[in-house]
């Protein structure tokens, strides 16, 4: 449910987002959660490459599949689209006129590619000389690889998520493997969101503007977090564990009777208390196993013991167990399951709003929970040129005459 009544943190903000796909707009959906007027520039015809992402669409209120691809929703609530073409002079203008109007610039295009048609940082800096202008890559605007496109499947193969995500390379199934989501794309999406704020806050005390180089690879390689530093620390390449935790056992997941548990019973009570309420306790007697460093160097041995404890029970009866006895575990829940979880229900993560294509689109919330300005779900993810005679009529001014002249010359 939208909450459109409460005050917005960003509403004294507009943003002019050139973004497509996911980490650019990925960024301009949470300003304009936050309550920032974010006007997404598409191209006339075709949109936001993410548009023709499907199946899924949203389906219209008779079961129907709209045009509106599930992906595109992902991305772009609450903001206003209006279509240019930015290869023409008069599209290049409104851009300028735009921009002239707004806080904050948001693009991926490749590096100098806006540059060619006067939409760079330095030339909008002149129309706006304390305008924010972030810029998303692959490789950032400098290096070797900075002409290079970036693709997050890519990025986490060359930043080192794959070497340590997927199962052991000794097991069956071993060897790399990418996240289920393009989790470097949201990741600089986020990171985006942060240094745009950043650079706000110093706008706000000096009256400068500046430009955020952003690049998925920066981003890849910062989110190694621990494992970066391990490696820095002691030269040691890390290595896939799969599901399984290199300094702690159990702490992985088991097959149930009827589907997949996690535990993670990080120390050793924890650990008596799992074999017990397995009806094994003398896994925990056996000196093999009595401590976590005895288990760690004898998991080969234990492991499969502890498999067939676990697959005698159902899930379920696995959760209620380890719930009462204060041993760390969880289910692993497909989507559906996700979304009538209580707990899930109860933070109201799946938000429903009305769609001009006559259906209701049901959208995943934000995860930002604020006591005095939290996010307001205004409208859904617009249609393709929703906002175009409203956003240049509005704020530039131009009449309807002037508006079918620049249809007629494709420009919108």
């Amino acid at each position: 449910m939208s909450n459109n009544s409460m005050p917005s943190a960003l509403s004294h903000l507009r943003i002019l987002d050139l973004t497509r796909v996911l980490a650019g707009p990925w960024c301009g959906q949470t300003f304009a959660d936050l309550g920032a007027d974010v006007i997404k520039i598409e191209r006339p015809d075709s949109g936001d490459d993410t548009r023709a992402w499907g199946p899924p669409y949203l389906r219209d209120a008779d079961g129907e599949d709209t045009t509106e691809a599930a992906y595109y929703l992902a991305a772009n609530r609450g903001k206003r689209s209006v279509t240019v073409d930015i290869t023409t002079a008069e599209g290049q203008q409104i851009i300028r006129e735009l921009a002239a109007q707004s806080d904050v610039v948001l693009e991926n295009y490749k590096v100098g590619q806006l540059e060619k048609y006067g939409l760079d940082y330095a030339s909008l800096k002149q129309v706006k000389p304390d305008l924010i202008y972030c810029s998303i890559t692959g490789f950032g605007q400098t290096g070797p690889y900075a002409h290079r496109p970036g693709y997050d499947f890519i990025i986490q193969g060359m930043g080192g998520f794959m070497s340590v995500t997927g199962e052991r390379d000794a097991l069956p199934g071993g060897g790399p493997q990418k996240a289920g989501i393009a989790i470097t794309d949201l990741m600089t999406g986020m990171y985006a969101s942060v240094a745009v704020l950043a650079a706000l806050s110093h706008r706000d005390r000096t009256g400068e503007g500046q430009a955020i180089d952003l690049a998925l690879l920066d981003v890849q390689v910062a989110m190694m977090a621990n494992m970066g530093t391990n490696y820095l620390a002691s030269g040691n390449i890390p290595q896939r564990w799969g599901n399984a935790h290199p300094n702690i056992v159990p702490y992985q997941t088991f097959a149930t009777s009827d589907g997949h548990l996690i535990v993670a019973a990080g120390n050793d009570r924890q650990y008596r208390k799992f074999v017990t309420a397995g009806d094994c306790p003398g896994l925990a007697d056996d000196p093999r196993f009595a401590t976590n460093p005895l288990r760690v160097r004898n998991r080969e041995i234990l492991v499969p013991l502890l498999a067939e404890m676990v697959i005698r029970r159902t899930r379920e009866e696995w959760l209620t167990l380890l719930d009462l006895a204060g041993v760390p575990c969880g289910p692993i829940n497909n989507l559906q399951e996700v979304f009538e979880n209580p707990q899930v229900v109860a933070r109201g993560l799946q938000v429903d709003l009305p769609h001009p294509a006559g259906a209701s689109a049901r959208l995943i919330g934000s995860p930002m929970r604020m006591s005095q300005t939290p996010p307001a779900y205004r409208s859904a993810p617009p249609l393709l040129g929703q906002h175009t005679d409203e956003v240049l009529e509005n704020l530039l001014g131009y009449s309807e005459t002037y508006l079918a002249q620049l249809r007629e010359r494709h420009v919108l």
